[in-house]
C-alpha cells in the first residue's frame, strides 16, 4: 500500500552506503518518499531546505555522531522525530539519545517490519505536533493587537503601551476598569504577543469561589488536605508553569490567599495546600480589578506589598461610555460576527438605532453591547435594526432605579425587603444580569451585592 507522504520525506543518515540503501528500499517499497545522507552536516544541510517527517540516524558516526546531529536538529526543528539506529552493544548511548529527545530508538540488525511501524508512528507524531503547532500560529494571529476594534485615542494609547509590555515576558501587569472593558482579551492578547506564547494562558476568576476553595482552585491540594481531599489537585499556577495566568477581580481574593500571590510573584514557589514541598513555577503574572485597589489598602482590606507587587506596569481601560466613538464601530464588528453565527442576513443599523445606542450609559460596556447588538438581530430577521429592536434599551431605565429612591412614607409604612428586591431585580435587569454592573448601580460592591442575593433567594 503507498503511503501518502504530505509532502515530507523519511531521510537517513548513515556514514555506511549498504545500511542507507537497505534502509531506502524497504521504506521505498512501502510508499515512503526518501532522502540520504552520509554525514551529520549534510543532513543539517537537507533539513534547512527541505521539511523531514522523520529522520533515521546511525549513532556512530565520524565526526558529528547522532547524539549530536540530534541536538542539533531539536534546536532548529523541535517538531521532528528523530529515530536512532544502534548496535547491541550501545544501548547505554540510544537511552542518553532519548533523554535529548528522540523519540525511539532500533538495534541493530534490524527488522523490516520495526523499521516500518517506526516510520508510520513517527510521521503520525509529526503531524500531529505540525497541527498543534499550526493551532498555536492561528491563536496567536486572531489575539494580535490590531484585532482589537477601537478607534478611541485613550484605547490606542492603551495597546500601545500594552504591545510594549508584552516583550517583557516577566513583568506583572495590573489591568484596571469596569467590568466588561475587555480585560480579559487584553490580558490573553499581552500572552500570545509575548515570549511565553507556547505556554499556556490559564485564567481565573477571584471572585468566583469561596475563599478556602480559591486557595485549592489556584495552589492545589495534597491527597487528605481537607475532607474530600481524595486525590492530589494541581493548581492554577502549576498549570501556567511556562505560560501566563491572568487573576481576574483579584481585589476579592482573602488576605491570606493574597499572602500565598505574594509569595509566589517574589520567591517564584508555593507549596499545595496540606503539603511541604516547594514547587518552583514561572509565571507571569497579570491581575484585573474593577475595584479602587488604593482605598481597599487604605480599609486594610488588600495588602499594600501586594499592591506595590502588582501593580508594577498599571493599564487603564476605560469604560465604553468615555469612548463614544467606539460604539458604532462596535455594534457593526458584532453584527458582523453575529450573522455568521446566527445565520441571519446582512445587517445594519438605521440612523435612529445609531442614536439610540449611542445615548445608552452602557454600564457593562462592551459585554453589554455585545449581548444588545445579538437580542437585536435576533429580533431582527430581515437584517434591519431599527429603534423597534432596540426596545429594550429604554434610555430612562437608569433613571428609573434613581426614582425608585424617592420613598412616599405613609402612615402604612413600606415593605423595605419588598422594595430592596425590586431594586436589586431592576438593576439586574438594566445590566444584563452583569452583577459588577448593577452593584455599581445599586452603589455596592459585587460580594455585597452577592450577598444580599443570598439573603433574598433564602427569603
Amino acid at each position: 500500500m503507498v503511503k501518502e507522504s504530505k509532502g515530507v520525506d523519511i531521510l537517513i543518515v548513515d556514514d555506511e552506503p549498504r545500511m542507507r540503501h537497505i534502509l531506502r528500499i524497504i521504506l521505498e517499497e512501502a510508499g515512503y518518499s526518501v532522502k540520504e545522507a552520509a554525514n551529520g552536516v549534510e543532513a543539517l544541510g537537507i533539513i534547512s531546505r527541505h521539511p523531514c517527517g522523520v529522520v533515521f540516524t546511525d549513532l556512530k558516526m565520524e565526526g558529528m555522531d547522532g547524539v549530536e546531529l540530534l541536538r542539533r536538529i531539536k534546536e532548529t526543528n523541535p517538531e521532528t522525530p528523530v529515530v536512532v539506529l544502534t548496535a547491541f552493544g550501545s544501548i547505554e548511548s540510544a537511552v542518553e539519545a532519548m533523554h535529548e529527545g528522540a523519540l525511539d530508538y532500533i538495534t541493530k540488525p534490524f527488522e523490516e517490519e520495526k523499521i516500518l511501524i517506526t516510520a508510520e508512528r513517527s510521521l503520525k507524531f509529526y503531524r500531529l505536533a505540525e497541527e498543534n503547532r499550526n493551532l498555536k500560529e492561528a491563536i496567536s494571529s486572531s489575539f494580535d493587537f490590531s484585532n482589537i476594534v477601537t478607534n478611541s485615542p485613550a484605547m490606542l494609547n492603551v495597546l500601545k503601551e500594552a504591545a510594549l509590555v508584552s516583550k517583557s515576558s516577566q513583568t506583572t501587569i495590573l489591568l484596571t476598569g469596569e467590568s466588561g472593558t475587555g480585560k480579559e482579551l487584553l490580558a490573553r492578547t499581552i500572552h500570545y504577543n509575548s515570549a511565553r506564547r507556547n505556554g499556556k494562558f490559564v485564567a481565573f476568576n477571584c471572585a468566583a469561589l469561596s475563599p478556602g476553595l480559591v486557595e485549592s482552585e489556584l495552589f492545589g491540594h495534597e491527597k487528605g488536605a481537607f475532607t474530600g481531599a481524595d486525590r492530589r489537585k494541581i493548581g492554577k499556577f502549576e498549570v501556567a508553569n511556562g505560560g501566563t495566568i491572568f487573576l481576574d477581580e483579584i481585589a476579592d481574593l482573602s488576605l491570606e490567599a493574597q499572602a500565598k500571590v505574594l509569595r509566589v510573584i517574589q520567591e517564584r514557589e508555593f507549596e499545595r495546600v496540606g503539603g511541604t514541598e516547594s514547587i518552583k513555577v514561572d509565571v507571569r503574572l497579570i491581575a484585573a480589578t474593577n475595584q479602587d485597589l488604593k482605598k481597599k489598602v487604605e480599609k486594610g482590606e488588600f495588602r499594600e506589598d501586594l499592591y506595590y507587587r502588582i501593580n508594577v506596569f498599571p493599564l487603564h481601560l476605560p469604560p465604553l461610555r468615555e469612548r463614544k466613538e467606539d460604539i458604532i464601530l462596535l455594534a457593526e464588528f458584532f453584527m458582523k460576527r453575529f450573522k455568521n453565527e446566527l445565520g441571519r442576513p446582512e445587517a445594519y443599523l438605521t440612523e435612529e438605532a445609531k442614536r439610540i445606542l449611542l445615548q445608552q450609559k452602557w454600564p457593562g460596556n462592551v459585554r453589554e453591547l455585545e449581548n444588545a447588538i445579538e437580542r437585536a438581530m435576533i429580533l431582527s430577521p430581515n437584517g434591519l435594526i431599527d429603534k423597534n429592536q432596540l426596545s429594550f434599551l429604554s434610555s430612562d431605565k437608569e433613571e428609573n432605579i434613581k426614582s425608585g429612591t424617592e420613598i412616599d412614607l405613609t402612615a402604612g409604612g413600606i415593605d423595605l425587603e419588598a422594595l430592596e428586591k425590586s431594586l436589586v431585580m431592576k438593576a439586574l435587569e438594566i445590566t444584563n444580569n452583569n452583577q459588577s454592573a448593577a452593584a455599581r448601580l445599586l452603589g455596592l460592591t459585587r460580594s455585597k451585592l452577592r450577598s444580599r442575593l443570598k439573603n433574598l433567594q433564602k427569603s
